[in-house]
């Protein structure tokens, strides 16, 4: 049973740890005992976090007594934890990630010497770094129904997030003596939102010419890493993208048991396990601690612990290299070993090399934390406002199941002559002025009001068409038209 540290030298690191839920305790425990043994200069804070403070009322998750230990230490290292299904409750993973801002998500997957793969079987070594945006897209959980039969959810990509996560995955891929970067996404269908998280990275890419760059659809990547996954050796994604072809490439390696993850923010970063919390075994000591005990690698090397980085995992490599294994991989034939088994045959190997994938040992061995220092306000990301800006018209959404050319003949009788109705989708395919008979509707619209000949309107002027229209119409949403610089800054409807 691991044990925090009995005193605290000046130079031990003080982390905020959280056990978690199921499997969570039991493999927490045994990393940290092979922490202690391998001498690892960290004292622990043990935090409460996970399903069990959703039950005693806490809606976050957590008590504030683990939020102020998190946001003074700066580290978390976390086990798998559970948000309870039906209660309304957000997942805590996602809200601790987004809460402090770890805008980078970094995956690393590797093939492991005693973890067979088909991959391993054929001699095809995999050695790649998925990054992640990890606060934005479809993660922000904005949803509205929209009408009885259409529910909408907000997708939020932005430049400045962009950013972040861009010059993250640039530096660590100039830090690690990675030659090309690809940026995984889906610009050809989602112009906008895809297509400024894919100009951003063209744009950061600049700064780092020794690095070669290429895009790449996503669905592309996906059969790609499947069929030849030594091509690549670091990928960025926008989040819901990157959660889907993390656990993709995790398959690659032998599974999530096999998938580290760290999540990187200017202040906060939080070191996790990506699998769950298995409830089917919780208690039985059979849990496999490698994920998690490759995520606190990677903490330690974050901490500018590199010595015992290096010695710990060729002490993995080497026991996993000696067909050593828990029960949920390895040769059947084989006697499994216990978590604490497990946890032990690693510690007995501390010193040890590996005949085959050596640990990397890191020249630099700077910590890249910084102690976090609480600011006044909270941060603003904005980029530099552009000179020319104006708002050319409304989309207006609307709850009907009238036929397009009946709510177009209704609308047009509103209208100043300074307006115009430019077009009506359904579901983001255009039903008037031109369609197919063939094209099926839900009982919601998307009416596009524009001014004509080159009028801009305000907010004021939007606001009021669209109280004059909810007279004969229901109005679900409203969303500006705008222009920036000489881009417009809304898509246009299929078959527009």
């Amino acid at each position: 049973m691991a044990k925090k540290k009995a005193s605290t030298p000046q130079s031990f690191q003080r982390i905020s740890v959280a056990s978690g839920d199921g499997i969570g305790p039991e493999i927490m425990n045994a990393v940290l005992d092979i922490f202690n043994a391998a001498d690892v200069p960290l004292t622990y804070e043990m935090v409460h976090m996970g399903k069990h403070w959703f039950e005693q009322g806490h809606s976050t998750g957590m008590t504030e007594d683990a939020k102020d230990s998190i946001e003074t230490n700066g580290i978390l290292f976390k086990g798998p934890m559970e948000t309870p299904k039906g209660k309304g409750m957000k997942s805590l993973n996602v809200t601790a990630r987004k809460m402090w801002n770890t805008y980078a998500n970094r995956r690393v997957f590797k093939t492991l010497h005693g973890v067979d793969t088909v991959y391993s079987k054929a001699g095809i070594p995999i050695n790649l770094t998925i990054i992640r945006e990890n606060i934005e897209d479809t993660y922000g959980g904005i949803e509205h129904m929209l009408t009885r039969d259409v529910a909408l959810g907000r997708r939020f990509i932005t430049r400045e997030g962009s950013r972040q996560v861009h010059k993250f995955a640039f530096e660590m891929a100039r830090k690690e003596g990675i030659t090309k970067v690809f940026c995984g996404h889906k610009a050809n269908i989602m112009k906008l939102t895809d297509g400024l998280f894919l100009d951003v990275f063209y744009e950061v890419a600049k700064d780092y010419p020794e690095i070669k760059t290429a895009d790449i659809i996503v669905d592309d990547l996906a059969m790609k890493l499947v069929v030849k996954p030594q091509d690549f050796q670091m990928v960025i994604l926008p989040n819901l993208q990157g959660d889907i072809i993390s656990d993709l490439c995790a398959g690659l390696v032998g599974g999530l048991g096999f998938a580290p993850s760290a999540n990187i923010g200017d202040n906060i970063c939080i070191f996790e396990a990506v699998h769950g919390t298995a409830p089917d075994i919780t208690g039985q000591n059979k849990a496999n601690p490698t994920a998690l005990l490759m995520s606190g690698l990677m903490m330690l090397r974050h901490l500018g612990i590199m010595k015992q980085a290096s010695i710990i995992e060729n002490a993995l490599l080497y026991t996993l290299e000696k067909g050593i294994h828990t029960g949920d991989f390895g040769d059947k034939s084989v006697t499994s070993k216990s978590t604490n088994e497990f946890a032990k045959a690693i510690i007995s190997n501390l010193g040890q090399v590996p005949k085959k994938g050596k640990a990397k040992e890191m020249e630099n061995s700077e910590s890249l934390f910084k102690k976090p220092v609480k600011p006044e306000i909270q941060k603003m990301l904005t980029s530099p406002k552009l000179e020319k800006e104006a708002i050319l018209g409304m989309d207006l959404f609307i709850e009907s199941e009238k036929q397009a050319n009946e709510i177009a003949a209704q609308v047009k009788l509103k209208l100043h002559p300074g307006l115009k109705l430019v077009m009506i989708s359904n579901r983001g395919t255009q039903v008037w002025p031109s369609s197919s008979i063939f094209t099926e509707c839900v009982n919601q619209y998307r009416i596009r009001i524009e001014g004509t000949k080159g009028l801009r309107l305000n907010d004021t002027d939007v606001l009021a068409l669209a109280t004059l229209l909810s007279k004969s119409l229901k109005i679900c949403s409203v969303e500006m038209l705008n222009l920036y610089g000489e881009k417009r800054g809304y898509s246009l409807a299929q078959g527009q």
